[in-house]
Parts: C-alpha cells; structure tokens; sequence
C-alpha cells in the first residue's frame, strides 16, 4: 500500500472512531514500521484549573500512534487485526500544546508487536521538546 493511499485509508478509520475523532486525531505521516499523528491544543483537554494538557490524552496518543504504526506490518494495513496487551508511560514534562506522537516498531513478530514511542509538544519558548514516552505491546492477528 503507497503511503498516501495509507493515509487516506487510515484517516477514514479516524473519521469513523467517535473518540479519536471527538481528540481530533490526525495522521501526519506513515511508512513502513512507523506512524506520526497529532492531536492539536484545545482547551477540553487540559487539566483543572491549569494550562497543561491531561496526561491521558497524550497515553492515548501513544496507544494510538503504536497500533497505527504496527499495522504497516501487515499485507493490508487497513483491515489490520490487533489490541494493546501493555503499555507504559513516563510523563517528561507539562505539555501546552499541539501534541505530536512518533511511534517506531521495535519488533513485528507473528502474534506480538512492540514499539517506541516519543509525544513532543511546543514549550512556551517555542521549542519543540519531548513531553512523554511510551513502549507498548500489542496482540497481533494474523491470517
């Protein structure tokens, strides 16, 4: 499958899922082995009473961009099988916005994938800067 038709394939997967499309998710990029997507600032993501971006959002990016990534893995990406068995996140610092996840396929065996995850997001100096990664495990079904 040509990246662009990919993302186009994956994008209408987006638009379909009442969550992620609720966050705004956006694919940026795909290839083999990775996926790069978005969700920009909105002020019904942040914490209470402060100016960063809830933490959960940016686990769910991680999540996401991981399954995204991995089903580049697959003969037809788009009619992929799989689910998360593991995930873990280690928050680096506040984020205050866009958030924009990198997910790297580590490994893509026969039932099981993993991959790294980077989530950066602009400081308010206007550097681009690492606020959370993420390693996760997911079940993969293949025909």
């Amino acid at each position: 499958m040509r990246v662009d038709e990919a993302v186009e394939r994956f994008g209408g997967f987006i638009d379909r899922h009442g969550f992620l499309s609720w966050l705004d998710v956006s694919l940026e990029a795909v290839e083999d082995g990775q996926a790069v997507m978005r969700i920009p600032y909105d002020e019904k993501l942040l914490n209470p009473g402060a100016e960063t971006i809830h933490g959960g959002v940016a686990s769910t990016l991680i999540d996401t961009a991981s399954g995204f990534a991995l089903r580049t893995t697959f003969e037809d990406p788009a009619a992929a099988r799989l689910t998360t068995t593991d995930m873990n996140v280690s928050y680096l610092r506040p984020a205050r916005d866009d958030l924009v996840a990198t997910a790297d396929v580590v490994r893509a065996g026969g039932s099981m994938g993993v991959t790294d995850v980077t989530v950066t997001s602009t400081t308010p100096e206007g550097e681009e800067k690492a606020v959370a990664v993420g390693r996760t495990t997911y079940r993969l079904f293949r025909p």
